[in-house]
């Protein structure tokens, strides 16, 4: 099973080290444009793997993506001084581009995981070139909000005392600050949360529950407030995506790829709960919003789309 991680930053790095952690690849290859950077990543990470299990671990080009199942982007063009948003937008749309044209030349059929931010935008981004090339969109699966639902489900569980595992919970639309908390439809083990909480006696009100709100969307900004920038979560999420689709595992996980209708919105990628297989996005799950969510979703889709289109007009 070998896995490619174009990009050898922090998140590409930390991708690759989780993935070979979590034995979810025997073969992984890093490739960067700092050619240094990659060898360096890939080195310190192969040293690891004796206290793991057997995998390699290397630096290389795109030559080296034939075979691979999954390829992970995690590269992308930073912002620089006085730069519009979309210009930057427009210089990853090209980066996006090379990316998948050189990635296909050589792996036809893989399927893509898309780290780059701003995830959603750069997702609808990447199908769109897809379409152009022949490239189903099942194809392109967004990090999107599983690192959020991870969170919501993790913050849930220590005040409930359960292990996050057994919390039933989503995090759907952008992966950003209009993401949608959905409480309404919460389970522990199979057991409603609030029969659960009345059940177990458990203290729970309005004010914990923006608490918990609170901690789930601004995560990301307190960390990068703290150490600078987020690598180890939405590493883990690559690497669980990786699993999942190496190993056909067929698991519910809130992906972000193009939805032709949320709440009225059209063609819009965000985060759903779909389910993933070994030949990618097997389609999106119903869910029962309440109608305060409904609303909040396509206020999330609306932003989305509406960035979407500030990109496609320049």
């Amino acid at each position: 099973m070998k896995v490619g991680i174009i990009g050898s930053g922090m998140v590409g790095a930390t991708s690759a080290y989780a993935i070979m952690m979590r034995k979810a690849a025997s073969e992984i290859v890093l490739i960067d444009a700092n050619a240094k950077r990659a060898i360096a990543e890939a080195q310190d990470i192969s040293h690891a793997v004796p206290f793991v299990a057997a995998a390699e671990v290397y630096a290389g080009n795109y030559d080296d993506l034939a075979g691979a199942k999954v390829v992970v982007i995690a590269a992308g063009a930073n912002q620089k001084p006085g730069e519009t948003r979309l210009n930057l937008m427009e210089r990853n749309a090209a980066i996006m581009r090379d990316i998948i044209t050189r990635t296909i030349a050589v792996a036809p059929d893989v399927i893509f995981l898309v780290a780059t931010n701003p995830v959603d935008i750069i997702t609808h981004i990447c199908i769109s070139i897809g379409r152009e090339l022949g490239i189903a969109t099942t194809r392109f699966i967004g990090s999107g909000t599983t690192l959020d639902t991870a969170r919501f489900r993790s913050l849930l569980g220590q005040h409930i005392g359960v292990d996050a595992q057994n919390v039933h919970a989503y995090v759907l639309g952008e992966h950003g600050d209009t993401e949608v908390l959905v409480w309404s439809t919460i389970d522990i083990g199979g057991v409603p949360l609030e029969d659960f909480i009345a059940f177990r006696n458990i203290t729970f009100n309005d004010k914990i529950k923006q608490q918990i709100e609170d901690n789930v969307r601004n995560a990301a900004y307190q960390i990068i407030e703290g150490k600078g920038s987020t690598y180890y979560g939405i590493g883990a999420a690559i690497a669980r995506l990786v699993e999942v689709i190496n190993r056909d595992t067929r698991a519910v996980l809130t992906i972000s790829t193009l939805a032709e209708d949320v709440e009225g919105v059209k063609d819009v990628c965000l985060s759903l709960p779909h389910l993933i297989s070994g030949s990618g996005d097997m389609g999106v799950l119903p869910v029962q919003l309440n109608v305060k969510e409904k609303m909040a979703l396509k206020r999330s889709a609306s932003l989305i789309r509406e960035k979407v289109d500030a990109y496609l007009h320049l």
